[in-house]
């Protein structure tokens, strides 16, 4: 199953690529807020069965303007540092033995396409896969994390790093919440979509220029076990999103240093997901 919020709608989008207005072909059965979707997860994808042959627009004839966040509202937003051994070596960091995690202000999050506002400093890159749950809950197994997932999504976590070295402990939070540092889009996309949802493809550009590609098979902590750990500590809920973690290729670890600049567009992708495109602006 894959799903889109286009014009604040939750829409089904169909094998043959059409979409389909959830709550219009239900009769009002589920909310056009696709937040509230993963309240009623299973109920969801039993019907969504259901729908694949509706009549539907083309998915390629929507506007990219029209597409927002398959995760405007979250209660929860986690993030998962060091979580490729080759990033943990370009910030010259050992690969952790648990869980690095911190949070983005769900403030900051925003649809796939537009542009993204620069604050003073020096703003980075970061490619990720994005998790998003749908059956909430505690002491997950790692064998059963799978069932957890509502499904998968691209995201960048975009970070200033001057703030996030600044003071006597890093401000991790702080520095990766501007508005516009969590776009994530176009699609949510289920596990059984995929060949293997443990390895998908992403990375990044910036003017057409390669910056990151990397592979989830090479997380230190896969999605399952960061579902499991998570759930040890603090209960998750439906709706809630986890970025998983960047490969390298970040502009704080090259040699010089390169930061996102105005008038730069950032095209972001996973296989099986899609891209997602920012441009970015100076503030006024």
């Amino acid at each position: 199953m894959r799903l889109a919020n286009i014009s604040n709608r939750l829409m089904l989008v169909t094998q043959d690529d059409r979409v389909v207005d959830v709550s219009q072909q239900t009769d009002g059965r589920f909310s056009p807020n696709i937040q509230e979707c993963y309240d009623r997860w299973d109920e969801l994808r039993e019907v969504a069965g259901q729908l694949d042959g509706a009549t539907g627009k083309p998915l390629s004839g929507i506007a990219l303007d029209y597409f927002a966040s398959p995760v405007p509202h979250p209660r929860q937003v986690f993030a998962i540092g060091l979580n490729y051994a080759a990033h943990a070596a370009e910030a010259s960091l050992a690969v952790p033995e648990d869980l690095t995690v911190f949070t983005k202000f769900a403030t900051c999050l925003t649809g796939p396409y537009g542009t993204i506002t620069l604050p003073p400093g020096t703003v980075d890159w970061e490619v990720e896969l994005v998790a998003v749950v749908g059956r909430g809950g505690r002491h997950i197994p790692k064998e059963k994390a799978w069932s957890h997932v509502a499904g998968l999504s691209v995201g960048q976590d975009l970070s200033e790093r001057t703030m996030q070295a600044s003071g006597p402990a890093p401000q991790y939070s702080l520095a990766k919440s501007f508005p516009g540092f969590g776009p994530i889009g176009p699609l949510l996309v289920t596990p059984d979509e995929f060949e293997d949802p443990d390895t998908i493809e992403l990375g990044c550009a910036i003017n057409g220029e390669e910056v990151q590609i990397g592979n989830t098979s090479d997380m230190v902590f896969s999605i399952p076990e960061i579902i499991a750990r998570l759930s040890r500590v603090t209960p998750l809920l439906p709706g809630d999103v986890v970025f998983t973690g960047t490969p390298p290729g970040v502009g704080v670890g090259r040699v010089p240093q390169r930061f996102l600049a105005p008038g730069d567009e950032l095209v972001t992708y996973a296989l099986g997901i899609g891209e997602m495109r920012h441009q970015m602006i100076s503030q006024t």
